[in-house]
């Protein structure tokens, strides 16, 4: 497919999947260990929707185990977002990690798309 009509199509999914959506408790909820390690550039999200663990950065078994957790959650919920919005899964993520990255607070780590680790 043509880039353009691509990023068009891409374009008419986003404000269609996004327009008011309210990001459902499965994206949105983590623990307190992995919230703290959000804050210190130890946890952080990425432009695929899920989180990861910043390279480099010790993270513990548990907090480990609680972001392979909730990116289950995550994958079930893009699913079915969707299902619902006639968009693949990799789309819905994708928007989704957009939402979530313009909410990240100062000090907080993302991935960005050339797979680099970027403070805000």
């Amino acid at each position: 497919m043509e880039h353009s009509m691509r990023n068009k199509l891409y374009g008419i999914a986003a404000a269609g999947l996004m327009a008011g959506v309210v990001l459902p408790p499965a994206v949105l909820a983590a623990s307190a260990a992995v919230e703290q390690a959000k804050d210190a550039c130890v946890v952080g999200e990425q432009v695929d929707g899920y989180l990861g663990i910043v390279d480099g950065a010790d993270a513990s078994a548990a907090v480990r185990r609680e972001v392979r957790d909730i990116n289950q959650q995550r994958k079930a919920v893009y699913g079915d977002l969707a299902r619902r919005n006639g968009v693949s899964v990799e789309v819905t993520a994708a928007l989704t990690a957009e939402k979530l990255i313009k909410q990240a607070s100062s000090g907080q780590c993302y991935r960005d798309a050339s797979g680099n680790w970027v403070e805000v």
